[in-house]
């Protein structure tokens, strides 16, 4: 503690002027920290998730590994029956047994389908690369 006071004064000046006029290079310093901390968490929790869905696809139980397969499936029907119904419809008016299929929601459908293609996609990816997991 000086005798005049000065120096305390000083500091309790800037430490106010530092909080309305914070100095820059420190904000993005730690701006720049923050988002290294949030990238390296979304990174454990991907990694986690691999993990988890590399222990589903090695599984042999069809209750565990078979879901993707099983909804591929349905997929495909649902599109086969959304396409082609109004032509099989038609035609089976034509052979005097009018049949109406359902309507079915085509948006969630395609949402699922493209996704499962997507999967499909990166697992004949895998394939290629000469990635194997027993299915």
């Amino acid at each position: 503690m000086s005798l005049t006071g000065i120096s305390e004064a000083a500091e309790a000046v800037k430490g106010i002027v530092d909080k309305f006029f914070p100095d820059k290079s420190e904000e993005a310093k730690n701006a720049l920290s923050l988002q290294i901390a949030v990238m390296q968490q979304d990174t454990a929790m991907a990694q986690m998730q691999a993990d988890v869905n590399k222990a589903e696809a090695g599984s042999q139980s069809l209750f565990v590994a078979g879901w993707r397969p099983f909804v591929g499936w349905v997929c495909g029907a649902g599109f086969g029956v959304t396409i082609l119904g109004p032509l099989l419809s038609w035609i089976a008016a034509l052979a005097g047994h009018p049949v109406s299929f359902p309507a079915l929601d085509t948006e969630s459908l395609m949402t699922l389908l493209l996704g499962m293609l997507g999967l499909g996609g990166m697992r004949t990816a895998e394939k290629l690369k000469g990635v194997s997991n027993g299915h």
